[in-house]
């Protein structure tokens, strides 16, 4: 999935909800708890995470790529 950056960056948090992965911010720490999440290959649980053009995000058998 591509997903288009339309600022700077995009916290983890609000890009797992923008994809649907979550329903609302309140769920994510508690998401990340239970799912593993890639950032570039890295694990990533920081739900402040910025993420920026050109990052890939795996998470819940979902590829982001950010553009």
């Amino acid at each position: 999935m591509k997903f288009s950056l339309n600022g700077e960056y995009i916290t983890l948090q609000q890009l797992l909800k923008a994809c649907d992965l979550i329903q609302s911010g309140g769920q994510v720490k508690a998401w990340l708890a239970e799912n593993e999440v890639r950032v570039n290959g890295e694990l990533e649980n920081r739900r402040g995470k910025k993420l920026r053009s050109h990052d890939v995000v795996e998470a819940a058998g979902t590829r982001i790529e950010i553009e």
